[in-house]
Formats: structure tokens, C-alpha cells, sequence
């Protein structure tokens, strides 16, 4: 007896839901992230608006003075969804899991001079207060920014801010042996070392943005921009002569972040000063009023962590925000900061 085995193709009748069809065309498959991201924003059937917000639906672009024709238009290039980002995080989570295991066994900071265990304390770990609040600035890009696209990446960013405050806090703990006591010591510079409160008051502002798309343009874009190549890069590279390679072992995931989040924020603020004038002049504004604050208080910190060094240090990160970030807008770059205090 003789059996055939037949395979036989049987075409789907349509390849995807109709709104990525209405997107993309009767022919094209979307991939997970499309699938994941396109036209998830509600949009009506709300039932009732925000007591908190008379005028204003809950979920209403009008909470930005950007204007895009479509807000799918502010794709994430790394196209994170909920899958795809919780992977990536994972492998990144096991490397730097096995760092913290490395320094712990290995007693990597029982070393360490009272100086250098001194520098961290005043000027890395208060950074975990930052992590934070900025934790709280991406939640409310999520609570309150339109579309999708958009808020799903700034979701995952409001975790990652969550977990680096977590390392350095992890940090610290190696620090004394896991007393907490440099934890302890290092909120207190946060709350009352001079050098500590221009910045702790910048983080207070920044909280209180209204302007969701200013807020992102503050923090992710401007702050960040130049707060991670100072911090991770030229604070690393100052302290690694006590540290030796540990310190930049565990801080890893944070300069990898920061390389990958400015793809993200690259890309989103690209596409909005492109989509009009009217918005190429109001992220120019706030890239030109935001800058100042930012460049100053982290140049007070930076004098008093490494005194006559601190000018060529900023001087550095200035001229990496202006090259990784205005000029891929479009945008004249912004001139370095003579005017320490100012505020918006």
C-alpha cells in the first residue's frame, strides 16, 4: 500500500487586521511591532472627561503645542514592543547581574581608600535621586503624550529609569558592606550639599512641566544628552584610577542605555521638527531655553567633584549633545552656558 504526503499552501484571506491593512496596504504583512503600536490610541467612547482637566478629553493631543498631522509618524527605530523589549532587557540584566555577583564575591571594593569611597558617595550614588525623578517625567510622557508610538516607548524608558536607580542604589550597598550607610550619606548630599542643589532644583521644574512634548524635549532629550557622557563617561574615567575596571563594569548597562535611548529620542524629535515650521521653531525654543539650566547644574557639580578639569569636561559634553543631537534635528547648535543660576 502506498501513501502520498501532499502539502498543500492555503493563502490567508486578508493578512492582517483592518487598520494595518488601511495603513500599509492589502499585501503587506506587519511585523510585531507594528502589530503592537499602530492605532492602539483610544480616540472616542471615553464616557466622561477628566474632572482635573475640564475642556480636554482624557486622552487629547491638545496636552502638547506639537502638532502632527499622524502620531504613528514618532516610530521607535529599535521597534520595542512589549516582547521584544523585555528580551533585550533580560539579556542586559544577565551581564550586569553577573558583574554585581563578580564584585561581590571578589570583595572588589573592600580596597577602596575612605577618598575614593568618599568621591562615589558624594558624586555617583546621589545620581540614583535623578534615575528617579526622572522614572516620574517618563511616566507622565506615558500618562499624558499621544499615540502609541509614542507612549509605549516612553513606558519602557519610565522602567529602565527605575532599574538604573536600582544599580547605583546596589552600588552603594557594596560600597559599606550592605549598611546602607553610603546610601544614607549620599541622600543627604542630595538634599543639602550645595553643589547637589542646582540640580535637585532643576529635577523639582522639571516635575512640574505641563507641556508633555517639552518635558520629553527637557529630560530625555537635553538633560540626558548631556548628563550620561558626563556622568558614565568622564566621571568614570576620572574615578576608574581608584576603582580600576569594576566601577565600569557595573555601570555598563547605563552608558548602553543612554546610547540606545538617544536612538529613540533621535528619531522622535527628527520627525517632529520635520513635520512643520511651526514645530521646528517650538522644539528649537525649548532645546534654546532648557539648555542653559541643564549645562549649569551639572557644571556646578562637575567643579566641585574635579575642580580646575570641570571646564574641558563640560566643554566635552556639550560638544557631544550639540553633534548627536541639534545637528541631526536640522536644528544651529547651542552655544555653552555663561550664566550659571539662570532658570526658565
Amino acid at each position: 500500500m502506498q501513501i502520498d504526503i501532499k502539502t498543500q499552501g492555503i493563502e490567508p484571506v486578508r493578512p492582517a487586521y483592518d487598520h494595518l491593512v488601511r495603513r500599509l496596504g492589502p499585501r503587506k504583512l506587519p511585523n510585531r511591532y507594528q502589530e503592537a503600536t499602530y492605532d492602539l490610541q483610544d480616540e472616542a467612547t471615553f464616557h466622561y472627561l477628566p474632572l482635573w482637566d475640564e475642556g480636554r478629553q482624557i486622552f487629547d493631543p491638545g496636552r502638547t503645542a506639537v502638532a502632527m498631522a499622524d502620531w504613528y509618524d514618532l516610530l521607535d527605530p529599535r521597534q520595542y514592543y512589549y516582547g521584544s523589549w523585555t528580551l533585550a532587557r533580560a539579556r542586559q540584566q544577565e551581564h550586569t547581574e553577573h558583574a554585581f555577583a563578580f564584585a561581590e564575591e571578589q570583595g572588589a571594593f573592600a580596597g577602596l581608600d575612605g577618598e575614593a569611597v568618599a568621591a562615589l558617595t558624594r558624586y555617583l550614588l546621589p545620581f540614583r535621586h535623578v534615575e528617579y525623578g526622572a522614572n516620574l517625567n517618563n511616566c507622565y510622557l506615558t500618562a499624558y503624550g499621544y499615540g502609541a508610538a509614542f507612549t509605549n516607548a516612553a513606558m519602557f524608558a519610565t522602567v529602565d529609569r527605575l532599574a538604573m536607580a536600582q544599580y547605583l542604589s546596589r552600588i552603594g550597598l557594596l560600597l559599606d558592606g550592605g549598611s546602607a550607610a553610603a546610601l544614607d550619606e549620599a541622600k543627604a548630599h542630595w538634599m543639602d550639599a550645595p553643589e547637589w542643589q542646582p540640580l535637585r532644583r532643576l529635577m523639582e521644574e522639571l516635575l512640574v512641566v505641563e507641556d508633555w512634548f517639552e518635558l520629553f524635549v527637557a529630560q530625555d532629550v537635553v538633560l540626558d544628552g548631556l548628563m550620561y557622557p558626563l556622568v558614565y563617561g568622564e566621571f568614570d574615567t576620572r574615578l576608574a584610577t581608584a576603582t580600576g575596571p569594576v566601577l565600569t563594569l557595573l555601570t555598563a548597562f547605563m552608558r548602553e542605555w543612554a546610547r540606545e535611548h538617544g536612538r529613540w529620542t533621535g528619531a522622535v524629535t527628527k520627525r517632529a521638527v520635520a513635520e512643520s515650521p511651526h514645530n521646528a521653531t517650538l522644539i528649537g525654543g525649548w532645546l534654546d531655553r532648557w539648555h542653559p539650566p541643564c549645562h549649569d547644574t551639572l557644571a556646578t557639580l562637575t567643579r566641585a567633584a574635579f575642580g580646575d578639569r570641570a571646564a574641558a569636561m563640560m566643554t566635552a559634553a556639550d560638544d557631544a549633545f550639540n553633534h548627536h543631537a541639534r545637528q541631526r534635528f536640522g536644528l544651529a547648535p547651542t552655544a555653552h552656558s555663561t550664566t550659571p543660576g539662570d532658570r526658565p
